[in-house]
């Protein structure tokens, strides 16, 4: 293992930390008790997001990305999940406040919980990473690259309890899996 993985493994380990349980759980209960699940992000936090919706489908929940064709309109009861690394993507914060005028949850998964994301949001999930704005080095990693790993590990872990609170398996999952590749 190169000397660089570790330090990005050591790294990813110290956010893992950090991240309080509790919120997690909160999110969890909201994600199961949601009509409609939307989520977004820009940037590769927008492909983190792709993933989290793709492992939603997989466990059986009805979840969209904001911005795809098929992606129906937002409703009372439903579920904005957005990871913003600053919770200030102006296309974010708009969406955020669009979801919230219609009656929406929404979820902010950022650095900063007192961003305009944040300030909006129902539920906030701290990941205490750098933004790709920050130079104090606290990551060897450049950008929002910390900030974007732990936010796919942080969503992946959200499967984890679902699946669990479901009691599903991989077998289970798989069925809902594309084939027709």
């Amino acid at each position: 293992m190169t000397k660089q993985l570790e330090r990005i493994l050591q790294e990813l380990r110290a956010i893992s930390d950090l991240i309080r349980d509790e919120d997690a759980a909160q999110l969890v209960n909201r994600i199961l008790e949601a009509k409609k699940i939307f989520v977004a992000g820009a940037g590769r936090s927008g492909f983190m997001a792709k993933s989290f919706a793709m492992r939603m489908m997989h466990v059986g929940l009805d979840p969209y990305v904001v911005g795809e064709t098929v992606t129906p309109n937002v409703e009372e009861g439903d579920l904005f999940i957005v990871g913003s690394g600053s919770g200030e993507t102006k296309s974010l914060v708009a969406m955020a406040e669009k979801a919230k005028s219609i009656g929406a949850s929404v979820a902010a998964v950022t650095i900063v919980p007192d961003s305009s994301i944040g300030r909006l949001a129902d539920i906030v999930i701290e990941i205490p990473a750098q933004t790709k704005a920050d130079t104090s080095n606290k990551s060897i990693q450049p950008m929002g690259s910390l900030f974007e790993q732990s936010l796919l590990l942080f969503y992946d872990s959200l499967i984890l309890q679902i699946m669990e609170k479901r009691g599903m398996d991989s077998g289970n999952m798989y069925g809902r899996h594309a084939n027709l590749e």
